[in-house]
């Protein structure tokens, strides 16, 4: 069995930009929490936006990333995005955008206009994902990945089902092409019902409670909004539902196991490779944005 080794909580939440409330449950600018390669998970936790018509939509102007890669999983609500590469498109309920910004990009994420009119309920995970050395000045990318195109596999005796974004589960493979060997999954477990999964023994492993309250391995609890970090090694873990469904993003992965330095937009390996990001960026190197 593969145990659980911390149970953590945001400790805070803030605005980013003027469109997403967002609570922090782990990143690399601070304690490390075993979740390589994996770098930062932003939680927009469910949150009522009023219509918004008559002004311009709420959200994040243009902004540079490089070295990584960012991961936009729309629960509820839309987000129309566009970038530096000609990529963009709207983010429907249910989409994920998986964004490579490699050796550099400049982006933006608005509220869409049909949802900016309409309003209503907001939900979303943003999450920053590792690029290894060898690959950090790769060519940006964008992969739009539609809700209809993201496999779906109903687990036996029908407890549980597992949305595979990313990575693979038994002969069917995720969604998402990958520069490392990971899996990004919703996992809902249905009330009243147990699930056992087994990850790689390779793989670190951390699960984000979205929804309901899940019991690990009969033992340790955890509910919305909580992450839940593994021990190494392999074995299954046993997840149970009580009254209601538990909806959980689990992230396993290779780590990269090489230096990370960050600086805002920019993770690199080394503080050089730093200066060398902030520069390119000073220099136009990232491209534009269309007007």
């Amino acid at each position: 069995m593969r145990n659980v080794r911390q149970i953590y909580r945001a400790n805070s939440q803030h605005w980013v930009g003027d469109g997403f409330l967002v609570q922090p449950l782990f990143s690399h600018m601070d304690a490390d929490r075993g979740t390589d390669p994996f770098l930062m998970l932003d939680y927009a936790a469910p949150y009522t936006f009023a219509p918004n018509e008559a002004r311009s939509p709420r959200g994040v102007g243009q902004h540079p990333h490089k070295g990584f890669e960012t991961v936009t999983i729309a629960y509820h609500g839309e987000v129309a995005h566009r970038d530096s590469t000609g990529g963009g498109g709207v983010i429907k309920e249910g989409d994920v955008q998986w964004m490579t910004a490699g050796a550099g990009i400049i982006h933006e994420e608005f509220h869409s206009e049909a949802f900016s009119k309409a309003g209503g309920l907001f939900e979303m995970v943003q999450l920053w994902v590792n690029l290894p050395a060898k690959d950090k000045n790769t060519p940006p990318r964008y992969q739009h990945l539609a809700k209809e195109n993201i496999p779906v596999v109903e687990l036996p005796e029908g407890a549980c089902h597992l949305r595979l974004i990313a990575g693979e589960h038994g002969n069917i493979k995720g969604a998402a092409d990958t520069h490392t060997e990971m899996n990004v999954w919703d996992v809902v477990i249905r009330p009243g019902k147990e699930a056992a999964l087994t990850i790689p023994a390779d793989h670190s492993l951390s699960m984000v409670v979205l929804r309901g309250q899940a019991v690990f391995n009969g033992k340790d609890s955890a509910g919305a909004g909580q992450l839940v970090g593994f021990e190494n090694g392999g074995g299954e873990v046993h997840i149970a539902a009580g009254n209601e469904e538990v909806k959980i993003l689990l992230l396993s992965g290779v780590p990269i196991k090489e230096p990370v330095v960050g600086y805002g937009p920019f993770v690199m390996n080394t503080a050089e490779e730093i200066r060398e990001a902030i520069n390119d960026f000073n220099n136009g190197r990232f491209g534009s944005l269309a007007s």
